[in-house]
């Protein structure tokens, strides 16, 4: 006898339906899953037989056959045992047939026939929807994270009996769901506040600037001046996340199998921070099945970073397509994934190897060889993409001991948002969403500075040997402080204060 049984896997981050296949044959007893599965679904065969035997239900010792379709795409994941455990009943007659074809089962069985959460429900909640199902038989785990999407029955189980009482009529399964709005809101609050920070007043301003025009940011100075700190308190005061960069994330993370456990939304800032000895795989995604990468996990965030010069060469180079398109395209010889990756890049760095160049009260260690090598393991067309230098100075007593904080972040992202709203209608209709986007033919129609402006720019190339790249940035970065100030014009104040953060470009370290 031969069943079928709806369910679904994960490509990217979209997700698609696959057919469980089902036939029980007589013939010497044997279990074997067709339609390329990995190593967990092969497993599979060996969970599904103590699952079904230790619920009760009699294992048939017959010629088993499994068929995954399309069978030209890899499977992999636990996510198959239970429709696996349902098709071999359903072929068996113990379970009902006649609601099958109405829902998409998933979930990992234990020896025992409970069903553990799996990976990817919320992409394959969207498969649901879109391919006109009534809805999907989950663990009770992931079905927050379900019913997330309007139109999907999201029926929510524990254990195999479970399902098989629901398919025959015996048992009522009441839907999961929740106000989508209501958790979105109460999501959105970060543990963490700008108010924290001691001082550094010029680098928070500095931090609102790159935040108010989605620019990529440099910190440099001595170790202990807050950094670190700062740039935890970045994603703080970006502009509010809206449900559709909601979703997105949470697709993402779903996929990942970084969700945490009854957790519906991510409503707040990624904040990703790799250590220096991440591998190229790792930080853009890959892998023999590939997963997102931490360029990807800080999608509509931040990936900060830290201690820049430290990290191989060939793993900061990679990052110049998803910096430069948005996305990162991961190609395997069978196949290629395409993972989005629209991340703001804040890095950290010391002014030289010891640390302190530089510093008013601590005496450099570094030759000038020592300094000039260490800062040129930043490659030009990365520094390229990095529009504000900032100089972090170490924070006076005075201010740490004082007992009055800088402003909330709340009070902050209000700018923010305010100076976003101003560049979504600037670049209304188009591919450009802020500042930092624009193409040359943008920065020369929307940042022309005023007169004295033009005379303060001609005399900083000159005298500081600016390249045209800084030319570049400076002009963006002005237009983002004018927007700040709600100024149509981009006079010689802004100009100057753009000036000041492209400390690289004026060799000061």
């Amino acid at each position: 006898m031969i069943s079928k049984i709806l369910s679904s896997a994960v490509f990217g981050v979209d997700a698609y339906l696959v057919e469980v296949e089902v036939d029980i044959a007589f013939g010497f007893p044997q279990f074997s899953t067709v339609g390329l599965p990995e190593g967990a679904v092969k497993e599979s065969k060996e969970r599904v037989k103590a699952a079904v035997k230790n619920c009760g239900y009699d294992f048939p010792q017959k010629r088993i056959t499994v068929n995954l379709a399309p069978a030209d795409i890899k499977k992999e994941g636990s996510a198959f045992d239970l429709p696996i455990a349902i098709g071999i009943l359903a072929a068996t007659g113990v379970a009902d047939t006649e609601k099958l074809g109405n829902y998409i089962i998933l979930g990992e069985l234990s020896l025992d026939g409970r069903v553990k959460a799996v990976r990817g429900v919320l992409p394959i909640a969207i498969c649901a929807r879109d391919s006109g199902l009534k809805g999907m038989i989950i663990p009770k785990e992931n079905a927050e994270e379900a019913a997330v999407v309007n139109g999907v029955e999201v029926l929510a189980i524990e254990s195999l009996p479970e399902v098989v009482e629901f398919l025959s009529g015996i048992r009522e399964i009441n839907p999961t769901s929740i106000d989508v709005n209501q958790v979105f809101n109460q999501s959105r609050e970060y543990p963490i506040d700008f108010q924290e920070v001691k001082g550094q007043e010029h680098v928070k301003r500095s931090l609102e600037i790159a935040a108010a025009g989605g620019h990529n940011a440099l910190m440099i100075g001595p170790p202990g001046t807050g950094k670190t700190m700062l740039a935890r308190r970045l994603p703080t005061i970006l502009p509010d996340m809206n449900l559709e960069e909601s979703l997105e994330t949470t697709k993402i993370y779903s996929v990942a199998g970084l969700l945490p456990i009854n957790s519906a939304l991510i409503a707040t800032r990624p904040f990703r921070s790799p250590h220096h000895t991440i591998s190229d795989a790792g930080l853009i995604g890959g892998g023999a099945v590939p997963k997102p990468g931490e360029v990807s996990l800080a999608h509509n965030g931040v990936l900060f970073l830290d201690e820049l010069p430290e990290f191989r060469k060939n793993v900061l180079e990679v990052m110049r397509q998803p910096l430069e398109d948005g996305s990162v395209t991961i190609s395997r010889a069978a196949t290629s994934i395409a993972y989005p990756s629209r991340f703001m890049l804040v890095a950290a760095m010391n002014p030289c190897p010891c640390g302190f160049f530089g510093d008013p009260h601590k005496e450099c260690s570094c030759s000038p060889i020592q300094i000039q090598k260490y800062r040129t393991k930043i490659s030009g067309p990365l520094l390229d993409r990095i529009d504000i230098h900032i100089e972090v100075p170490t924070v006076k007593y005075r201010e740490l001991s004082s007992e009055t904080g800088g402003e909330a972040s709340s009070t902050i992202r209000e700018r923010v948002n305010h100076a976003r709203d101003i560049q979504k209608r600037r670049f209304h209709g188009g591919r450009i969403h802020s500042n930092a986007q624009m193409t040359p033919r943008y920065v020369k129609k929307f940042s022309k500075p005023d007169e004295s402006g033009i005379k303060l720019l001609e005399t900083a190339v000159d005298r500081l040997g600016l390249s045209a790249r800084a030319y570049d940035r400076i002009l963006k970065v002005a237009r983002t402080i004018a927007d700040l100030e709600e100024s149509e014009e981009v006079r010689s104040h802004h100009i100057a204060e753009g000036i000041q953060y492209r400390s690289l470009d004026r060799n000061l370290i």
